[in-house]
């Protein structure tokens, strides 16, 4: 009896211990050999992961482990450096702290992306529609037939190429909508064409199709841009209720909202006057972003606010305006977790903290054309690679 009692007594001790060591083992806590003896010292935790994976992992300059690893490190400060070759090497500085995991996430850009076509018959004035899968644009350099409205769909998987991706909604045939102004419905179903020459009238295009009888409704035009305007005040607002009050209060007062995030979880925006930004989520969370944040915000700058971390980066000083651009020159990639910057010729991606800052593509595009492809495989382009006898056409420059 004795011994059954001494053997449960131990069995108990032991598995009280072993639990205990299992718990501090989770949060990171190691034997530490040193020349004194031996210690336990708490270390953290850093989630190494990389697109692609399979990359090798720096630690202040030394090679540790590749990518889709765990690693235990002593609190402090480490440069972290991830790279693969054909890729643009990814590094940050990430703070280490006790018991708490950290993640390096790398996108490693292709060095030599790849440029593919997607339409041959010459393009004009593409615009991408408000949810970010549909690019119109106007052919006018073919038959009558040929010429006119097309709609390019990023969501399908065509068979063979991507140049079977777009459907023409309007033709040349008694009206020159090669030659029209377009704008997206809010809802991305329809197109509103307006013609000026040889009187200004206006057209509603559905997206999904030829239109065979184009309705003009110059008359009604009134109406249908309030019912737009209706549309996205809805969207608006509902993106704004789905703040908490106080965070409602800080964006309403300092925020000229540029995009949300796709995922909306994020916030890129000009101040809209110099002021602090106050604490939103207190205490302040752990295991957040350890690049510095910027609180205190300036006028007229670009910033990214991270909703569920509560944390402000400075993207730029000022909003750049480059001539002849049609579009914002910066703008979410689909991620949520990068922006792509069109800047001096250029297109970069950086993430949405203002690191990693790397050009993609430096050769020619036209008026800073650049729209992100939906699954964030890609990006599409209007160029005539240089060729100034060559009409513009669209192109996608793969990021994987």
């Amino acid at each position: 009896m004795k011994k059954q009692l001494i053997f449960s007594v131990v069995l108990v001790t032991f598995l009280i211990l072993a639990t205990a060591g299992i718990i501090f083992y989770g949060k990171g806590y190691r034997f530490n050999f040193n020349g004194t003896g031996t210690a336990i010292a708490g270390t953290g935790l850093l989630v190494a992961t990389s697109s692609p994976d399979g990359a090798q992992v720096f630690i202040n300059g030394e090679l540790t482990t590749a990518t889709d690893n765990t690693i235990n490190l002593p609190p402090g400060d480490y440069d972290v450096k991830i790279f693969k070759d054909g890729y643009f090497p990814w590094q940050k500085k990430i703070s280490i702290k006790k018991e708490v995991v950290s993640k390096a996430d790398a996108l490693l850009l292709p060095t030599a992306p790849k440029l593919e076509s997607i339409t041959n018959i010459g393009v004009s004035s593409p615009i991408l529609d408000p949810t970010g899968t549909k690019i119109t644009y106007l052919v006018a350099s073919q038959s009558a037939l040929r010429n006119g409205v097309y709609v390019l769909d990023m969501t399908l998987r065509p068979i063979l190429t991507l140049q079977s991706s777009s459907t023409q909604i309007a033709q040349d045939t008694s009206i020159s909508f090669s030659q029209s102004n377009l704008r997206w419905s809010p809802d991305s179903r329809q197109l509103l064409a307006n013609l000026t020459s040889p009187f200004e009238n206006y057209y509603l295009l559905s997206a999904g199709g030829l239109n065979a009888n184009p309705e003009n409704v110059t008359t009604t035009l009134f109406s249908i841009e309030a019912g737009w305007r209706n549309l996205k005040d809805e969207k608006q607002k509902a993106l704004m209720d789905s703040l908490k009050k106080p965070l409602r209060q800080t964006v309403l007062e300092n925020f000229n909202i540029l995009e949300w995030s796709d995922d909306e979880t994020k916030i890129l925006y000009t101040a809209s006057r110099s002021a602090n930004l106050p604490p939103i989520i207190t205490p302040a969370l752990i295991g957040t972003n350890s690049t510095p944040e910027e609180r205190g915000i300036k006028k007229g700058s670009i910033y990214v606010y991270d909703i569920k971390e509560d944390r402000n980066y400075r993207i730029l000083d000022t909003l750049p305006e480059e001539e002849g651009t049609k579009v914002l020159p910066i703008m979410w990639h689909p991620d949520s977790k990068h922006l792509v910057y069109v800047n001096d010729g250029k297109i970069d991606i950086m993430e949405y903290d203002a690191q990693n800052q790397t050009t993609i593509y430096a050769g020619p595009f036209v008026n800073g054309y650049v729209f992100p492809w939906p699954d964030a495989t890609k990006l599409v382009i209007l160029t005539n690679l240089g060729n100034p006898l060559n009409t513009p056409n669209l192109y996608t420059i793969s990021l994987k």
